[in-house]
């Protein structure tokens, strides 16, 4: 019926065998290929996501129909069963595709549902992108290998939605002039590698900024302070966005760091730290 162009009887023969075997991965496939080419996307999905939960090895093939078919990232991301393996499948996909903000979103998507998975599946995103969710282009999960921002007196930590250096959002701390803080309270937990160099890279803003010690970045290993540590820049006063960076190699016995936003407490007597930071397009990668 399909392909002799008569739509309205292929449509009824489709769903007469998809009540007769609702859970057949070849009938929804075939479906799903007739209700993209009829303009029934939400149909279309429905039937991929069974193909996919039944546990059908062409995962790839599912991807590509999909992805060819609509440009609703977020339609295809509720099309796909809460089951943690396929989320890599299609992270994995995005990420071949060289699309790693898709494959972010994937990843922010399977987090907030909060699938289990063993860590070795995260292993080829981890490799791809080393540091997550550098522009602040999601919300923050406060959690797992994304930002964490702990709560401190004299700093509040917020998005700025108008004055990012890249994309929609920046990520913005605005200090009150109230204390001396030594703030490290925007930071991350990174994996990376033994032996291997590394290129850590961040935009930063500052306007008002008091006192001789301003925000800068820190990286560091998670476990043991004295064996890495680095710095940007103190940043003080007002000046427009720059980029700052460094290069570095891990040491032998090295797999976690922590990066973060932060600010040494100063020494002098006028150390009341008042002013806004906003940083944006953070990356930690490693140097081919």
């Amino acid at each position: 019926y399909d392909w002799a162009g008569r739509t309205n009887d292929a449509l009824n023969a489709f769903k007469r065998a998809l009540r007769l075997f609702p859970n057949s991965p070849e009938i929804n496939w075939r479906f799903a290929n007739f209700a993209f080419r009829a303009h029934k996307t939400p149909e279309a999905l429905s039937a991929l996501q069974v193909v996919l939960a039944g546990n059908s090895p062409a995962h790839r093939d599912v991807f590509q129909l999909a992805v060819s078919a609509t440009r609703d990232h977020r339609a295809i991301l509720e099309m796909l069963p809460r089951q943690a393996s396929v989320f890599f499948d299609y992270l994995n996909f995005q990420l071949e595709a060289g699309s790693v903000t898709a494959a972010e979103e994937v990843w922010l998507r399977l987090l907030e549902l909060k699938l289990p998975f063993n860590l070795p599946q995260t292993f080829p995103y981890l490799d791809a992108l080393i540091q997550h969710h550098g522009s602040f282009e999601h919300d923050i999960l406060d959690g797992g290998l994304d930002w964490r921002v702990v709560p401190v007196d004299g700093a509040v930590v917020s998005m700025d939605f108008e004055d990012a250096f890249e994309g929609s959002r920046a990520l913005r701390i605005e200090f009150n002039g109230r204390r001396n803080l030594d703030f490290g309270h925007v930071f991350q937990y990174v994996t990376v590698q033994p032996n291997t160099r590394y290129r850590f890279s961040g935009a930063m803003r500052v306007k008002g900024i008091t006192t001789d010690s301003g925000p800068r970045f820190e990286v560091s290993d998670a476990f043991e302070m004295g064996k890495l540590f680095l710095s940007t820049e103190n940043t003080v006063g007002t000046s427009g966005w720059s980029s700052q960076q460094f290069e570095f190699k891990t040491k032998a016995d090295t797999r976690l760091l922590i990066l973060r936003v932060a600010r040494p407490s100063s020494e002098k007597l006028d150390n009341l730290i008042k002013g806004t930071v906003w940083i944006d397009r953070v990356s930690l990668a490693p140097l081919n």
